[in-house]
């Protein structure tokens, strides 16, 4: 496909170029040569045709909106949040707009300013904009499905690289630079758009939400582990004329918010969505999105809700006292993640024991009384192998039963009663959500993110993996003529 073809604004024109193009891919001709290939190349041909004619309508339909003066006085009014005291028109400039099929079309179209002096200096600088390309999504110089469809692929493929390709054989040729770029300016939107979220539930302003009301609600949260790049202090490199950096390592922290229905299945349609989000920011900044999204949602109307994590400290400290603060219902339950406890009772077998054979069966039979609710008498047995026990192998079975111990106190091990209830007893939800976010595009070998586009890909890779993309999408391209929210 061409790098870039004018729109020729006829409709007539675009019709009759895509009629002699079909009716020549259609012609059966040479069928002796056909095979698989010939037909793959045909197939492609075909497509790019149909591109390219979607795009020529698109054009025309935009070329039509900007010569409407109607059209141009909507979105004078829609983007009356973006104009300034001191903002003015000033005159008309002409800007290029890339739709689907690579189709450029060029408009012609009103441009305001906004006039400030800078400090201490006798000289001004302007700010402008075009308010039709601002109302419709347009200022980065895409249509909204472009642009939402660069940052799908940008965030969701393995590398910016894999996106420019797959991108160019859905008909939208853009460098590599530019994909980049587009996709993080559309991810740093939607964290606006969050962090908006986050400051009217400070302020009050956030509504309660009814999503979740009579609903079983699930609430798994745990964290991944991935590279940052931090800048080395001090003088530029003399042959690259850079900095140096270093990769830190550092936990980011996620969370996954679902509905199950009386048979312990998940729930995901347009009605109850899942939500998930995370943050490299620290257990408190994921803390206020949590607060915000569960606000969003109406935790306080759910009829049952679990809370599922690991044994991280700061699971266990912060968030129950978030839920009982939300008003949670009575039915509110914790859980240690079932296999994450399973894990340290392997070690505890495998020191308590010589004999591998001894450890498996051990191992089963103390899984099969934690589902049963026999917790107590587990702690039981295992104080009875530790009096036995010396050395090494003494200090470890204590850790791990003081691990067991203090989860029981607290009345996290209780999987008979989640069993009963069909909650589930695993974490698999929010394991699956940062092998998908984390570990399939921003954890590797050679991966070092800056941080604040390692946020913007955890949040773009969140919305997709709920199958929330669309809703996503329409709240950025609302939010242009929502300036406070932007």
């Amino acid at each position: 496909m061409e790098k870039n073809i004018d729109a020729t604004l006829d409709l007539v024109k675009s019709l009759k170029d895509f009629e002699a193009q079909i009716t020549k891919l259609l012609e059966l001709t040479n069928v002796i040569v056909l095979d698989g290939q010939v037909l793959k190349e045909r197939e492609q041909k075909i497509i790019d045709s149909a591109l390219i004619l979607a795009g020529q309508c698109i054009a025309l339909f935009l070329y039509n909106l900007s010569q409407s003066q109607s059209v141009l006085d909507t979105a004078k009014a829609q983007t009356q949040g973006w104009w300034h005291p001191k903002t003015q028109r000033h005159g008309f400039r002409t800007r290029q707009i890339l739709t689907i099929g690579n189709v450029l079309v060029t408009l012609k179209l009103p441009y305001v300013v906004t006039i400030n002096k800078k400090k201490d200096k006798n000289k001004y600088f302007c700010e402008g904009f075009c308010p039709f390309l601002m109302w419709l999504g347009m200022s980065e110089g895409l249509t909204p499905l472009v642009w939402s469809t660069v940052a799908q692929y940008g965030a969701i493929t393995s590398s910016f690289e894999a996106a420019c390709t797959t991108l160019t054989g859905w008909g939208i040729n853009l460098s590599l630079k530019r994909i980049e770029r587009l996709t993080y300016k559309f991810g740093q939107i939607g964290i606006n758009l969050r962090q908006s979220k986050i400051l009217n539930r400070q302020l009050g302003n956030l509504a309660e939400g009814n999503i979740l009301k009579d609903q079983r609600v699930v609430i798994a949260v745990d964290g991944g582990r991935s590279r940052i790049r931090i800048n080395k202090k001090g003088r530029k490199n003399s042959k690259t004329k850079r900095h140096g950096f270093i990769g830190k390592w550092v936990e980011p922290k996620l969370f996954t918010i679902y509905v199950v229905d009386e048979q312990g299945k998940k729930i995901n349609n347009s009605e109850i969505p899942i939500t998930n989000d995370g943050t490299y920011e620290g257990y408190k900044a994921l803390l206020e999105i949590l607060e915000a999204d569960l606000v969003d949602l109406g935790i306080s109307q759910a009829k049952q809700v679990l809370l599922i994590g690991d044994g991280a400290e700061w699971i266990w400290i912060h968030i129950p006292p978030l839920l009982a603060r939300l008003g949670c219902p009575v039915e509110t339950y914790q859980l240690f993640d079932f296999y994450h406890v399973t894990e340290n009772i392997k070690v505890f077998a495998d020191a308590a024991f010589n004999e591998e054979v001894q450890s498996k069966e051990c191992f089963v039979k103390v899984r099969k009384s934690l589902k049963k609710g026999k917790a107590k008498s587990l702690i039981s047995q295992m104080d009875e192998l530790i009096a036995v026990a010396t050395g090494e192998r003494c200090k470890i079975m204590v850790a791990k039963r003081n691990y067991i111990l203090d989860a029981y106190r607290k009345g996290r091990l209780n999987y008979d009663k989640a069993i009963d209830k069909k909650l589930p007893i695993g974490s698999g939800a929010i394991e699956s959500l940062i092998r998908q976010v984390v570990n399939l595009r921003i954890k590797g070998n050679s991966k070092f993110w800056l941080k604040e586009n390692a946020e913007i890909m955890l949040h773009l890779r969140c919305q997709w993996i709920a199958r929330s993309w669309d809703n996503f999408c329409g709240s950025i391209f609302n939010s242009f003529i929502k300036p406070q929210a932007a």
